[in-house]
């Protein structure tokens, strides 16, 4: 089973926890069995024999013993607890740092939400039944075993009474709990559900505004909250049945108990102090049990969620690590690029969205790629940082093959900037510091002067320090845009991936940031996809490509003369006179 394997493998480092716990909750409960006998003979030695100093001696035990139980009550919870979040805190950073080995095949299969639900709600739900399970769950079959070995030590024939009550409890528990798993399952789709909703509702925000929309998501928030609500309600009226039953059968029980104990105080087989005790320890077997029926409502909720954490862990990512990294190829310059005859095939697709693509792009050279949506632009873009593998062929980086680099020295070699520019919450400065940690202002300012960032961060209130809220919304597009180029540009790598990097720039900043990237990229390759023909018509070398194949390579004024779709692309954007 997933959930105990899980608590298996990350309360090991715990051990001295758990056992503290075990330990505490065993000496509890001895001091909880054995204070009802304390009870007894006060009533039978003491009370009804008139004997005061009996009264006193044995009402002075019990009190130590209660602040034994006490002491060994708090004890129990606070490392209970401790381990319980220890718990929660290891699973969900083994969680995080799963999650950041996937590539974008892994990540695109789960979904960000579900990734989100997986590493706070479920694991929360572990840690819960965690915790009980160290504060309930321990102590419930000690207090069980222990009360019926205490009650038969009180009247061996009264004790019969459990042989119809537990049994009962064990059948209506066991039909509850068995019928409560499915819609748990249910449960935790459903917030998945819920996140994807708000998270695209949240993120679309302006897209929702600008079509007027707000009725419509707001329909689809009601579906999937309404979704949620009728999974909840089918298990709350299960809960809702288990409890009322369990306590009946407690009831009937005592019932049961004083209708057949009274009969046997009257002939003389059972004293009053001894029913007294019988009564309480009855009380501690069917408190037991309600104390597992407790834990049966959390833990078939908790094994659904240990079941999605594992899935996470279970997954391997696609992008797997070399088992000997190979070092750089000497005499073969670090920046060069190589695509020998790649192939790239999603999975379970039907086509190759590349195929046969053969490609190099060598330092102090702007290569250029450009095609028409769905061409496999920036699907060939992610293949050089191995954010996806090649399914066929081979991707070179200084004359080795990418999947035989360590992952750290193939992503120190490269500056990415995506086709959607994503910046953190923070500042300017933490943001550019993505790129080079431990960047001086002086760099973080010229990497800003080279993206034509400068002027807007200048004119911020923080210059550097400004914040940078989630996403970058806080600004805008073109100077996200800028921003992202920044940060590639404090890393200085040998490479740099542009990845339609320039399209929220007006033409003017476009030139001039093309400009200024010239000096600062002379000894690095530049791979640059674009929509728009002004922004690659000067590179040294120009791909062009159409259904996933290259159909043209050579200089703007080459694949003028000698590629018809080149042409297209070029006479869709510009006049003949601009475009010559």
């Amino acid at each position: 089973m997933t959930l105990l394997r899980l608590l298996r493998e990350h309360l090991s480092p715990y051990r001295t926890g758990v056992v503290a716990v075990v330990v505490l909750q065993m000496a509890q409960v001895l001091m909880t069995l054995y204070l009802p006998s304390l009870n007894a003979k006060i009533i039978d030695n003491g009370v009804i024999k008139g004997d005061t100093d009996y009264i006193l001696r044995t009402g002075a035990l019990m009190l130590a013993v209660s602040l034994v139980q006490v002491v060994c009550a708090v004890a129990a919870v606070y490392f209970g607890a401790r381990t319980a979040m220890q718990l929660g805190r290891d699973v969900r950073g083994r969680l995080f740092g799963h999650v950041q080995t996937f590539s974008q095949q892994e990540v695109g299969r789960f979904g960000a939400p579900t990734l989100i639900t997986r590493t706070t709600n479920d694991v929360q739900q572990v840690q819960m039944v965690t915790l009980m399970t160290f504060t309930m769950m321990i102590m419930a079959p000690l207090l069980l075993v222990g009360g019926v070995v205490m009650a038969l030590r009180e009247d061996v024939a009264l004790s019969s009474v459990l042989l119809v009550s537990v049994p009962v409890l064990g059948i209506v528990v066991g039909l509850i709990i068995s019928r409560m798993i499915p819609f748990f399952r249910s449960m935790q789709k459903r917030i998945d559900a819920i996140n994807r909703v708000m998270r695209e509702q949240i993120t679309g925000i302006r897209v929702v505004r600008a079509f007027v929309r707000e009725d419509r998501e707001r329909a689809r928030f009601e579906t999937a909250n309404r979704d949620l609500f009728d999974a909840s309600l089918a298990t709350g009226r299960l809960m809702a049945l288990m409890f009322p039953l369990v306590m009946f059968v407690l009831n009937a029980t005592t019932v049961s108990v004083l209708w057949f104990g009274g009969h046997r105080i009257d002939a003389g087989d059972m004293q009053i102090g001894q029913l007294t005790a019988f009564i309480t320890y009855i009380a501690y077997i069917l408190m037991a049990v309600m104390m597992s029926t407790m834990m049966f409502v959390m833990f078939p909720r908790a094994v659904v969620s240990g079941d999605r954490i594992g899935e996470v862990l279970g997954t391997g990512t696609s992008v797997l690590p070399p088992i000997e990294a190979a070092g750089f190829a000497g005499g073969v310059p670090r920046g060069l690029v190589e695509l020998r005859d790649v192939e790239f095939r999603y999975p379970g697709a039907e086509s190759a969205v590349l195929h046969g693509v053969d490609l190099v792009a060598e330092p102090g050279r702007t290569t250029a790629i450009i095609g028409s949506t769905g061409s496999g632009k920036t699907t060939l873009v992610n293949l050089v940082p191995r954010l996806f593998d090649v399914t066929g062929g081979a991707v070179l980086i200084g004359g080795v093959d990418v999947r035989d680099l360590d992952p750290d020295v193939l992503w120190n070699e490269i500056g990415l900037v995506p086709q959607k520019p994503y910046l953190f919450a923070g500042t300017v400065r933490t943001n550019l510091e993505y790129g080079r940690e431990g960047a001086t202002d002086e760099e973080l300012w010229h990497a800003l002067e080279v993206a034509q960032a400068r002027d807007f961060v200048e004119a911020l209130p923080d210059g550097l320090d400004a914040p940078i809220s989630q996403g970058g919304t806080n600004v805008s597009g073109g100077q996200r845009q800028r921003l992202a180029i920044a940060r590639a540009l404090v890393r200085r790598p040998a490479v740099y991936l542009f990845d339609d990097s320039f399209s929220a720039l007006d033409y003017a900043t476009d030139a001039a940031l093309r400009a200024a990237l010239v000096p600062e990229t002379r000894d690095s390759t530049v791979l640059v996809v674009a929509q728009r023909v002004a922004t690659i018509r000067h590179a040294d070398r120009i791909v062009v490509l159409e259904d996933g194949a290259v159909v043209g390579v050579g200089t703007h004024e080459e694949l003028l003369a000698s590629s018809e779709t080149y042409r297209e692309i070029v006479f869709s954007q510009l006049s003949a006179e601009e475009a010559a």
